[in-house]
């Protein structure tokens, strides 16, 4: 009973550890137009912003065509110009 009751633990622990890694590994694909972006961090863009998040596996449809631009840090793709806030 004693090794049941330790593997139970064990297996919950494991549980535990693999869901909190799950929630801090967050992804999202952020589009702007036709341009999109891959994010880490969940921001809150600015209304003005105009950017529509996508799940990470995202894709979009066969008569519709985006860019992808990659940038670092907080912000959104606006035309050419990246704009931080």
């Amino acid at each position: 009973m004693k090794l049941l009751t330790k593997a139970v633990a064990g297996a919950a622990i494991g549980v535990g550890i693999l869901a909190a890694s799950a929630v801090s590994a967050s992804a999202a694909i952020v589009c702007s137009g036709n341009v999109c972006w891959h994010t880490h961090e969940g921001y809150e863009y600015p209304a003005s912003a105009g950017v529509v998040i996508h799940e990470d596996d995202w894709k979009w449809g066969p008569s519709e065509k985006f860019t992808f631009r990659e940038h670092e840090g907080r912000g959104y793709w606006r035309g050419d110009t990246w704009t931080t806030w």
